[in-house]
């Protein structure tokens, strides 16, 4: 097997170009065996998946982490380099040192880490300026040495612009980016090549419906056909998109390239975006 391609972010940090999402353990995705999860994550790097994507809102997502690397860890053999990304999503509230600081230690505490690889920051309501204070604490706590590269998560092109001209360094900004929402091309991703920013994208299948597994269906609609959160997620923006129909005529298009290439729909859906970015 061909060794999984790697980026380097801006701290030095190198990442798989697909990256294993944990928001599936969150708890919108059912019932979660915590012990299956762990042999899913040693099988992912035994393959050379090696990047793992995680939040400290995704449920048990960094405890999760923390027994697989302990397990890892104590294994005896020469474990092989693992690196882990997690989010912080907090609130808008106070954003003073103390606070971010103890935020960062607990998602620490969970994942049986040191420092953290990489710190995605989330904020929910941009009228609320603190996210400015909570950024500028964790680019001292970086300096520090408590996290390797900082990032964003769904923020915008203007915000973006906004942090970096504050002398911030953003590594990446992860953002929903497929062959059905192509919103970062508008100026997001020229921005982001201009200042060595790297986009870290997820949707990239729509939760599994930019698939062999969709092409030439019916229309999927109820919670029983729709039964993870992710496939709720991307039906809505395939409604947004264009519809159904539309959307098939995406997947005959892809199917159609696949086979050219022989590979799957999945594998041609992908390849547009991991040409230059990650996708999880």
């Amino acid at each position: 097997m061909s060794p999984v391609p790697k980026v380097r972010l801006s701290g030095g940090l190198e990442v798989c170009r697909v990256v294993n999402g944990m928001w599936q353990v969150s708890g919108a995705h059912g019932a979660v065996d915590r012990a299956r999860a762990v042999e899913a994550m040693q099988v992912y790097v035994a393959a050379g998946l090696t990047t793992f994507d995680m939040a400290d809102i995704y449920g048990p997502a960094e405890e999760i982490f923390g027994q697989f690397n302990s397990q890892m860890k104590s294994s005896g053999e020469a474990a092989p380099a693992v690196q882990s990304l997690t989010k912080y999503v907090p609130r808008p509230g106070p954003m003073d040192r103390k606070v971010v600081e103890k935020a960062l230690q607990r998602s620490m505490a969970r994942m049986q880490v040191d420092s953290l690889d990489c710190v995605q920051f989330h904020w929910w309501d941009y009228r609320d300026k603190r996210y400015l204070e909570a950024l500028g604490h964790l680019s001292d706590l970086q300096q520090e040495g408590l996290l390797r590269e900082l990032a964003l998560t769904n923020f915008d092109t203007h915000r973006l612009e906004e942090i970096t001209s504050r002398g911030i360094r953003i590594s990446s900004n992860q953002v929903q980016y497929s062959v059905i929402d192509q919103r970062p091309a508008a100026k997001m991703e020229r921005f982001c090549l201009a200042n060595d920013i790297q986009l870290l994208t997820y949707g990239t299948l729509a939760g599994g419906l930019l698939s062999d597994r969709y092409l030439g269906k019916v229309e999927p609609n109820s919670r029983v056909e729709l039964y993870t959160a992710s496939l709720a997620k991307y039906k809505n923006m395939i409604d947004t998109w264009g519809g159904w129909s539309l959307f098939q005529d995406l997947l005959v298009t892809l199917e159609t390239v696949a086979k050219r290439h022989d590979c799957s729909l999945a594998s041609v859906a992908t390849r547009g975006l991991t040409s230059r970015w990650q996708s999880c």
